[in-house]
């Protein structure tokens, strides 16, 4: 049986794909979450001084919830990428260089989304 490493470098492919997304949802969970920010400083600069924007509640637990999302997502690629990499014959993994480089990458990133969740939650 021959050995054909496109495979592992396709489900490689396909983790890093869901990492992406994993960060794209979390920086929009950050955006949502400041959003209520930007529009008490929007109001505060507009036409009636004596009003000012400060239910910015939804916004700071929409926000948070989106960046636990894209952390829930970036975990869940890892373990999809994990479960499947084992099931592969040994002959279609490659001998890589760093083997878990993949897995530190989506770690890394689901540990700052999580950093980045309380630090809206503490803000």
């Amino acid at each position: 049986m021959s050995s054909d490493p496109r495979v592992f470098f396709a489900a490689e492919r396909t983790l890093l794909a869901w990492v992406r997304s994993g960060i794209t949802v979390m920086a929009l969970g950050f955006v949502v979450a400041k959003f209520g920010l930007f529009l008490t400083l929007l109001t505060a600069t507009g036409a009636d001084k004596n009003y000012v924007h400060q239910n910015n509640d939804f916004s700071n637990v929409f926000g948070i919830a989106l960046v636990i999302i894209g952390v829930v997502i970036t975990l869940g690629a890892q373990y999809n990428h994990h479960i499947y990499v084992r099931t592969l014959p040994p002959q279609d993994v490659p001998e890589l260089a760093i083997r878990w480089l993949g897995s530190l990458l989506s770690l890394s990133i689901a540990f700052v989304g999580l950093l980045l969740a309380a630090y809206l939650v503490l803000a």
